[in-house]
């Protein structure tokens, strides 16, 4: 299997690794209880979702 002949610079590793960053989750408010979540999930909060309760929550 060929190998490289020459390292790769520091620069051309830095270019390459500049979109290996993690993105920020994108979050939705509850409209039930107006805390953060994840779109498209149970509220881990008040256990709401579309308007009903899916998700029993204890009380805190």
């Amino acid at each position: 299997m060929p190998n490289p002949k020459r390292r790769h610079s520091a620069a051309r590793t830095h270019k390459r690794r500049a979109h290996d960053a993690l993105k920020t989750k994108s979050l939705s408010e509850c409209p039930n209880c107006h805390a953060t979540k994840m779109p498209h999930r149970v509220c881990p909060t008040c256990g709401f979702y579309k308007g009903r309760e899916v998700v029993e929550v204890a009380a805190q």
